[in-house]
């Protein structure tokens, strides 16, 4: 066994150093794996990016109240009666103000990109300071807080970050009124850093409201279950129309929506590693062909059928994974914390950045692994197979 594997190593190495008399051939097949993967890591960080925004803004002492049926905020409606029948129920956490419950409303509202100038859909979100204190690691980056009953509003991180008009002091036309940016917020990057926030009750009035709201925001008590709150909602027919979940459930079922860009990811990458490896094959032919004599001499000399094709499937595996590598290197140098924006379950733009983690680079380093060894596998079983004296043959 030791033999083989000496015969191994010295076959790949004769191979490595005849590389550069097929350098560009080698350089294209490396250049073909590289793009490849760039491809696929670039569209399944833009997915993971949206899923960690997504996900890292729900939490599981929090209980989501909204319409049945209803797949976004901008589809619910509850009204006051069943917000007050709702902030009675058992399970919800109280402290001296009373219950811990936020009720809050959600517009749609158009800004200008800033990237291409375009207008799009941002949400504005009507809530209070105990809808705040709701989300995971807010804070304020500058400026104040909106003051109740004013015009003025707060604005995240990626909406400053996404849109034209939103630093502190500018006043914005949002639908048929202006406000007043006056604070900036942060929540750690996730999805509320795509919104601009007000009064609830300002929103109410300018948008005509009435006295509803859209989605009620409930910390759970000690038990932190559902139950309870279920069992209200069961039991009383002014609010069988409401469903109540986990928000941290709510949130990764909403970042499910943006899956199909890594399913088209993968498609495109493996259509393009198809063509990839009919390069790589060609590429690997001329090498067997380039080293029909010494491959020959080596087998006269005693070594197998074994070692000439390992020997000639490392140097495929090596050229692909330098280019899935290289691509991966690419890849997080191009895209890793890269700043973009999509429509979101409610129509509206969410802010997010490319996350470029190491299972990607996996991801990536493998698909060019097996481009490697399907492209190398069959020249090497010719190289394997190729009859010493028809080698010699060939170069009389």
């Amino acid at each position: 066994m030791g033999s083989y594997f000496l015969q191994v190593i010295a076959v790949a190495t004769m191979n490595v150093r005849g590389l550069p008399r097929r350098l560009w051939m080698s350089l294209a097949m490396i250049l073909a794996s590289a793009v490849v993967v760039v491809i696929l890591l670039a569209f399944l960080a833009m997915a993971k990016g949206f899923e960690a925004t997504m996900k890292g803004a729900g939490s599981d002492d929090l209980a989501i109240i909204i319409r049945k049926g209803a797949s976004a905020e901008i589809n619910s409606v509850i009204t006051r009666e069943q917000l007050s029948l709702l902030t009675e129920s058992p399970g919800i956490a109280r402290d001296t103000k009373g219950p811990d419950v936020s009720a809050e409303l959600y517009v749609s509202v158009s800004g200008t990109k800033k990237d291409s100038g375009s207008e799009t859909n941002i949400p504005l979100r009507g809530l209070g300071t105990r809808g705040m204190a709701m989300r995971k690691n807010m804070r304020l980056v500058a400026g104040h807080v909106f003051t109740p009953g004013t015009n003025e509003i707060m604005v995240g991180e990626g909406v400053l970050r996404e849109f034209n008009g939103f630093e502190i002091g500018q006043e914005v036309r949002l639908g048929e009124s202006v406000w007043i940016v006056v604070g900036i917020f942060s929540t750690g990057g996730n999805v509320f850093e795509s919104e601009i926030w007000a009064d609830a009750k300002m929103l109410q009035s300018l948008y005509s409201r009435g006295s509803g709201y859209q989605i009620v925001r409930a910390r759970l008590g000690d038990s932190s279950e559902l139950i309870p709150i279920e069992k209200t909602i069961e039991e009383n027919s002014q609010l069988n129309n409401l469903d109540v979940k986990i928000e941290s459930s709510f949130f990764i079922a909403q970042s499910k929506q943006l899956q199909y860009i890594a399913w088209f990811g993968r498609i495109v990458s493996y259509i393009m590693a198809v063509g990839a490896l009919a390069g790589a094959l060609n590429t690997m032919y001329t090498s067997v062909s380039d080293r029909a004599q010494e491959i020959a001499t080596l087998r006269a000399l005693g070594f197998n059928n074994f070692s000439a094709f390992f020997g000639t499937l490392v140097e495929a595996v090596m050229l692909a994974v330098v280019g899935g590598l290289f691509g991966s290197l690419i890849a997080y140098i191009l895209f890793d914390g890269m700043n973009a924006s999509t429509l979101g379950g409610s129509f509206t733009q969410v802010a997010f950045s490319f996350d470029m983690t190491l299972d990607l680079f996996i991801q990536g380093v493998t698909l060019a692994l097996t481009i490697g060894i399907v492209s190398g596998f069959f020249p090497a079983w010719r190289a394997a197979r190729m009859p010493v004296a028809l080698a010699f043959r060939r170069n009389m």
